[in-house]
């Protein structure tokens, strides 16, 4: 099979039906979604919520349908990662020092 041109790569993304993947809260992780999905070659788009039917959703972050699922799996990720990260940095005052002490 032919590899495609990057010219006819670019006119039939151009022709993609572009669907939204999740919505970022704001404009800073909007760009993250954006950076972590075209470093992993995947078309994106972004759509802000002044759209009438993207009303406080936030901003739509969109790929072409075939790059759906893929797209999904690497968000997930990124959260699972960045979620795990979080939780280990926070700091808990509850946290009983006591358990480690040695003495009886």
């Amino acid at each position: 099979m032919a590899k495609q041109s990057k010219n006819e790569q670019n006119s039939q993304l151009k022709h993609a039906e572009f669907t939204i993947v999740t919505f970022a809260k704001d404009s800073e992780q909007a760009r993250e979604y954006e950076t972590l999905l075209k470093d992993n070659d995947i078309p994106v788009l972004t759509k802000d919520s002044d759209a009438n039917d993207l009303q406080d959703k936030g901003i739509a972050i969109m790929v072409p349908e075939e790059f759906l699922d893929e797209a999904h799996v690497i968000i997930e990720a990124q959260d699972a990662y960045d979620d795990f990260y979080d939780f280990t940095l926070e700091d808990d005052d509850d946290f009983d020092s006591e358990l480690f002490n040695d003495e009886p």
